[in-house]
């Protein structure tokens, strides 16, 4: 059995092994692969493995040999799905895996916009407090989280994570879901989108991205929020139109916002938001924590000992 790697770098950079899967063929491994050498990788391969390395119907035409391709990750819209089940390919992800990593960097992102730690230890560490008249000072403002009305858009495992912490926190939590949610906590509230962006203090992007709410973050929803308002996008950069956004962070119609992802990624240089005010932005990291890592990992191997076993999981198409 021939297994492919085409960009493993994100998911181990060295610190995890890849012993399990090279115990189950012929394997090689790339930290990342160029368009035009996905073909030429893949030539033999009858599984693919592969985290945001585009397996395009075109490809696929070209790949007799493949059987398999699992994804690492749980969006799967890297894959063709539907090139792939016409030539009767097994497509898997990685469900669930990093929803606690993904919930704790949301409220990375929220607490440093409301408390600014970055800034205020750059400030001690340039001589400020040293130099201070006063034991105390601060350079921004400094928002509490108790009593703020977050709002969760995406109710799934993520979503209601997110919610668990915003409920310890004592904050107000509402939430908007594509359908009815059963077994909603006590604390939380199902609103319409309008809703959620009219009376939240953060909004914060929990589902994945469709041709439905491609840039439906855009001026029409952000003219509702308060002007005190932050949005955190922990999901897709896709969501959010960061033109739009941009200009409503630069003309302080909403205080800020906090994102994991962008449109495009790694960003142009030109990207708007990568200049905005009262913009922090981190690198895709929500999901990669080191034992967020090894579960994708032990799944993914998981994943493609079912599919050799004839019982295949997680199976997209």
């Amino acid at each position: 059995m021939n297994i492919v790697v085409l960009d493993g770098y994100t998911l181990n950079p060295g610190d995890l092994s890849w012993k399990e899967l090279e115990i189950l063929g012929n394997l090689k491994v790339y930290d990342r692969t160029k368009p035009d050498l996905v073909i030429e990788r893949s030539k033999d391969a009858e599984v693919i493995i592969t985290n945001k390395t585009l397996i395009s119907e075109k490809i696929i035409s070209q790949l007799p040999n493949l059987k398999y391709v699992g994804v690492l990750a749980t969006g799967y819209n890297v894959v063709d799905t539907k090139a792939a089940s016409g030539k009767g390919i097994v497509v898997t992800n990685v469900p669930a895996y990093s929803t606690d990593s993904v919930a704790q960097l949301t409220f990375s992102l929220l607490l440093e916009l409301t408390m600014n730690v970055g800034t205020h230890n750059q400030s001690v560490q340039d001589g400020d407090w040293v130099n201070s008249k006063d034991f105390s000072y601060s350079k921004s403002s400094l928002i509490e989280l108790n009593s703020l009305t977050i709002g969760i858009i995406g109710f799934g495992r993520i979503g209601r994570a997110v919610a668990k912490i915003a409920n310890a926190f004592g904050m107000k939590v509402i939430v908007n879901n594509r359908s009815r949610i059963p077994n909603i906590p006590e604390y939380a509230t199902q609103v319409d989108m309008p809703k959620i962006f009219m009376e939240s203090d953060i909004v914060s992007l929990h589902i994945p991205l469709t041709e439905d709410n491609s840039q439906f973050v855009n001026s029409e929803m952000i003219s509702l929020m308060k002007s005190s308002a932050y949005i955190i996008n922990t999901g897709r950069g896709g969501l959010i139109n960061e033109l739009d956004l941009e200009e409503a962070l630069n003309s302080n119609k909403i205080r800020g916002a906090g994102l994991d992802v962008l449109s495009t990624e790694p960003p142009q240089k030109n990207n708007p938001l990568l200049t905005a005010k009262n913009c922090v932005i981190t690198p895709h990291i929500a999901w990669a924590t080191t034992a967020a890592r090894k579960r994708l990992m032990n799944v993914a191997v998981d994943n493609v000992k079912a599919f050799l076993n004839g019982k295949p999981q997680n199976v997209v198409v």
